[in-house]
C-alpha cells in the first residue's frame, strides 16, 4: 500500500472556542495515528477571520510562524498538493457544512458526513423530524423563534436548536421558569426547542460504523444522570477551560460517562433504533445519536452528533476501543470506505 497524503482540516471559520476545540481532537489524533509508512499529514488551520495557514504542527508557536492566506491562495495551494483525502476536524457549522463543500467541488474525498447532512444533523428539529418519519420515537416538541410562546406544559426542556455541548440548555419545571430559559437558548441560536421532558431512564449514546457497506454498532456510552439529583445533562458535563486556557474533556473520566457492558439489554435495542437513524438521514462512514431511555426500556432519539476526529478521546473512537477494534485499524476502515477500497 502506498503512503496516503492525508489533509487534517483543523479549527474554526465561527469562533476561538470550536478553533480550540478542534486544535484539542486533532492534535491527539496526529498524535496517536501517526505513521509515516502509511500516511503523510498535512495541516490546513482556519481561524474565524476565515484566513487559511498550513503549519507543520498545532502547536501554537508553529501556528503564530505560519502565514496566513485567504481562500483563494489557499485553494492554489491545495489543488497542488496531491492531497489523497481530507479527514475534517472542524466543529462549527461553515466547518462542517462549507468547508466540506469546498472539498467536493476540489474532487477531494474526504471521511464522513457530505455537507447537507451535516446542516441538518445540527438543526435539531430537521433531525427529529426525519428520523421519526422513519418510526422512531422523539419527544414530543416546537421549534420557536423570538417572541413564539410555548404551548408544552411543563416539564420541558429549551435548548437552542444548532448548538453543542449543551450550551443554553435548560429543564423547566413550571411556565414562570418558560421567559428566562427561552432568553437564554435564544443566546445561542435563532430558533429554539421546546420538548416535552422525557422521565428518566438512563441517557446514552450510540455510534455506528459502516464496514465493507455493513452497518455495525458499537458499544453505547452511558451518562450520569439522576432522576432528582441530574435530570439533564449541561455544558460542564462536557468540557471545561482549564487554568492555562486550554480545553479539557470532562465527559471523558469515566464518572460522568463510561462504556457500557454490551451484555446490557438496553444495547441491542438502542443500536436497532441507531441504525434506523443513521438510514433514514443518509448517513455515510460513521454516525452518532444520543438516546434518551425511558423507565419502561423506550429509546427516545435526541440528536445526532455527525463527527469524528479520531482522535483517542473521540466518543467513536473509545466505543470502537471497546469492541476490540484499535484506533488505527478504525482510521483503516474509514479510510477504505472513503476511498471505496
Amino acid at each position: 500500500m502506498s503512503v496516503l497524503n492525508i489533509l487534517h482540516l483543523v479549527g474554526s471559520a465561527h469562533n476561538n472556542f470550536y478553533c480550540d476545540l478542534s486544535r484539542l481532537y486533532a492534535q491527539d489524533c496526529l498524535a496517536a495515528t501517526a505513521d509515516p509508512s502509511l500516511y503523510n499529514f498535512q495541516i490546513a488551520y482556519i481561524t474565524p477571520d476565515r484566513q487559511w495557514r498550513f503549519p507543520d504542527s498545532l502547536s501554537r508557536e508553529d501556528i503564530a510562524l505560519t502565514k496566513p492566506i485567504p481562500v483563494f491562495d489557499a485553494i492554489q495551494f491545495l489543488t497542488g498538493q496531491n492531497i489523497d483525502m481530507m479527514l475534517p476536524q472542524m466543529f462549527c457549522i461553515p466547518g462542517m457544512t462549507q468547508y466540506r463543500a469546498l472539498f467536493d467541488l476540489l474532487k477531494i474525498p474526504y471521511v464522513g458526513n457530505t455537507p447537507d447532512i451535516m446542516a441538518i444533523a445540527a438543526h435539531k428539529a430537521r433531525a427529529k423530524a426525519i428520523v421519526e418519519a422513519a418510526g422512531v420515537k422523539v419527544p414530543h416538541g416546537e421549534l420557536l423563534c423570538q417572541g413564539d410562546i410555548p404551548t408544552i406544559t411543563p416539564p420541558a426542556v429549551v435548548k437552542p436548536v444548532s448548538s453543542d455541548n449543551s450550551l443554553g440548555v435548560v429543564l423547566v419545571k413550571d411556565v414562570t421558569e418558560y421567559d428566562a430559559a427561552l432568553k437564554k437558548a435564544f443566546e445561542y441560536a435563532d430558533e429554539v426547542i421546546v420538548e416535552a421532558f422525557i422521565e428518566l431512564g438512563r441517557e446514552v449514546r450510540c455510534g455506528i460504523i459502516v464496514k465493507d457497506g455493513e452497518l455495525i454498532g458499537l458499544p453505547l456510552e452511558e451518562y450520569l444522570v439522576d432522576p432528582h439529583d441530574k435530570p439533564i445533562r449541561n455544558y460542564a458535563d462536557k468540557l471545561q477551560q482549564t487554568d492555562d486556557g486550554d480545553l479539557h474533556l470532562t465527559a471523558k473520566d469515566n464518572i460522568k460517562a463510561w462504556i457500557l457492558d454490551p451484555n446490557d439489554p438496553i444495547t441491542e435495542k438502542v443500536q436497532q433504533v441507531a441504525k434506523k437513524c443513521h438510514q433514514a438521514l443518509g448517513c455515510r462512514h460513521y454516525s452518532l445519536f444520543d438516546f434518551r431511555i425511558d423507565p419502561k426500556g423506550q429509546p427516545w432519539f435526541l440528536e445526532a452528533g455527525l463527527y469524528c476526529s479520531f482522535s483517542p478521546k473521540s466518543v467513536i473512537s473509545s466505543m470502537a476501543k471497546a469492541a476490540g477494534i484499535p484506533l488505527n485499524d478504525l482510521l483503516i476502515t474509514a479510510i477504505n470506505e472513503t476511498l471505496g477500497k
